[in-house]
């Protein structure tokens, strides 16, 4: 064999081999139910693993904690190639067409009436939690829209840092009836209502303001890889679903 066949021979084995695989790199938090847990999975892990799988890549997640500098930390430092989980059209980044859209629902008490938009009367009357974000406890949506109808004393703030997330003890309370209403995240309700020892319902706010669609961030240039991830996003449609679903995720049909 000639010496230039040996080289090609060469490159095609290292091409084939473990050593030479592709590997699609996601940074997520190791804390952070039910999106991402370094024990637990995490569904937003699963649809990263996915991702990877259609591309012919292995899956290795780049583990810390993403609060502050989220972008800078990760995508800025080389840390990993993309982010799962982002709002389209994040800042900073380039992003995927949306997996997911889902917005901020209502959990109750099986047995009350359901509340379905922020202009329900009743909320003025009832004990109502929210959550509160970030270190310097800046108010989630819900909590705007409540506050902008003049409903605040009767609001109840849930910092997300806890020994618990938020959405857990949020839900606790409503179960417990020291709340009489939750308004959270959506994913973040599903996967705690379906854990909660006591029967909860959970309803979608209508107001599309609360809506949001959700996908898969690359470094703003990595167009490239970004048109890679939107295809292998597309053809894994029907296995996102059954994860999202898996998770008590309540998805938002969008319009045609």
């Amino acid at each position: 064999m000639s010496s230039r066949c040996r080289k090609w021979l060469f490159a095609l084995l290292l091409a084939c081999s473990p050593l030479g695989a592709r590997e699609l790199v996601v940074c997520a938090d190791p804390d952070d139910l039910p999106y991402s847990h370094a024990e637990a999975g995490g569904f937003e892990n699963r649809v990263a693993r996915v991702v990877a799988e259609e591309i012919g890549a292995t899956l290795r997640i780049a583990w810390q904690p993403l609060r502050r500098g989220v972008v800078r930390k990760t995508l800025g430092t080389g840390a990993c190639d993309a982010l799962a989980g982002v709002p389209v059209g994040m800042e900073g980044v380039a992003t995927t067409a949306p997996y997911y859209r889902s917005a901020y629902v209502v959990v109750q008490r099986r047995d009350d009436a359901a509340i379905m938009s922020f202009d329900d009367a009743r909320l003025r009357d009832m004990i109502v939690g929210v959550q509160l974000v970030g270190a310097d406890m800046a108010a989630a949506p819900p909590a705007l829209a409540l506050a902008r109808r003049g409903i605040v004393a009767n609001v109840r703030g849930y910092p997300v840092f806890g020994d618990t997330p938020a959405a857990q003890r949020m839900i606790d309370a409503v179960a417990a009836g020291t709340l009489d209403a939750a308004f959270l995240w959506g994913p973040q309700a599903g996967y705690y209502v379906q854990r909660s020892g006591r029967p909860l319902t959970m309803t979608t706010v209508r107001d599309r303001g609360e809506q949001f669609s959700i996908a898969m961030a690359v470094r703003k240039d990595d167009t490239a890889l970004r048109d890679e991830l939107d295809a292998a996003l597309a053809r894994a449609h029907e296995r996102i679903a059954a994860v999202l679903r898996e998770y008590g995720v309540p998805v938002v049909e969008t319009s045609p």
